[in-house]
């Protein structure tokens, strides 16, 4: 790729048509997208309120333990 391991950009008629990376790249880019997506899951269920306290989490994991 790019002499500092970047991603090299493919141009046709100096317009951008295509990018080529190192699989090691293009692993940390989609690690990376992964991550992204469960922290926007994450927003959206706290904009949503669909979130507990870790207290009443705590409390509910000793209640079903003690339930068994």
């Amino acid at each position: 790729m790019g002499e500092k391991g970047e991603p090299l950009v493919i141009t046709q008629n100096g317009e951008a048509k295509a990018v080529m990376q190192s699989i090691e790249s293009y692993e940390q880019t989609q690690e990376t997208m992964a991550l992204l997506k469960i922290l926007a899951l994450g927003a959206r269920q706290v904009e949503e309120g669909k979130v507990q306290s870790s207290a009443d989490v705590i409390k509910g994991l000793r209640e079903r333990r003690k339930a068994r």
